[in-house]
């Protein structure tokens, strides 16, 4: 397969009305075709991982072609400039948050946390926050170690009212909370310092989260994964 041929199939699986949609959702559609994510997943299943045809579709800058980029690159493959040069072109959520499943497997993904949470741009922060939730899903048997210096971040970043970095931030809250029992109490302590900053985003981040980490049945999920581990 070329990129040519991918376009062309990308073009095929494309609708009108998907493509009206996607500013509604926040999804810049400026160079978007209008393929629902599951079909764009669904073609990358047939590539199979491809590292140098996932470099070429990036370059297209269409956006599902950049979402298939993601889904077929090799996270093994993927260098410190690549990681920088992607996450510098992201544009939307969904980009940032669906190449966020393929960056989170790289080795440089915990200084590239550090390093986005400090920048101005607005996608490239709300990597960060996106990256820590990535690891809260997928890393079951990392150390509850790894976690706590998020908290510092999450605290100290919650003034950013911006819209997709406030809600990064309020999910990396949440989803690092709901590891464990421990992770838990923590991610309440932090949620009421954030409220008491006294900002409008912090108290939004930090009532969302409060919610959803005192609620019974979250409490006593997280108590079966402890019985179960």
């Amino acid at each position: 397969m070329d990129v040519s041929f991918l376009i062309d199939e990308l073009k095929l699986l494309s609708t009108a009305d998907h493509l009206a949609k996607l500013a509604h959702f926040g999804i810049n559609d400026s160079k978007a075709l209008g393929v629902k994510v599951p079909l764009i997943r669904k073609l990358a299943k047939t590539i199979g991982i491809d590292h140098k045809l996932a470099l070429e579709l990036w370059e297209t800058e269409i956006h599902e072609a950049r979402l298939l980029a993601s889904m077929i690159a090799n996270a093994k493959e993927m260098t410190e400039i690549q990681f920088d040069s992607w996450v510098n072109d992201f544009d939307s959520w969904d980009m940032c948050d669906q190449t966020a499943d393929l960056l989170v497997q790289t080795p440089f993904v915990f200084s590239k946390i550090d390093e986005y949470s400090t920048r101005n741009e607005e996608f490239i922060k709300r990597t960060a926050f996106t990256l820590m939730c990535k690891l809260a899903f997928q890393g079951k048997k990392s150390e509850d170690k790894l976690f706590f210096h998020f908290f510092d971040i999450i605290e100290r970043e919650a003034w950013d009212n911006r819209n997709f970095v406030r809600k990064s931030i309020n999910w990396a809250l949440r989803q690092i909370g709901k590891r464990n029992e421990i992770l838990r109490l923590m991610a309440i302590d932090t949620a009421e310092r954030i409220y008491n900053q006294g900002s409008k985003s912090a108290k939004w981040i930090a009532t969302d989260a409060l919610r959803e980490l005192n609620d019974s049945k979250v409490i006593m999920r997280v108590n079966r994964f402890k019985l179960d581990n």
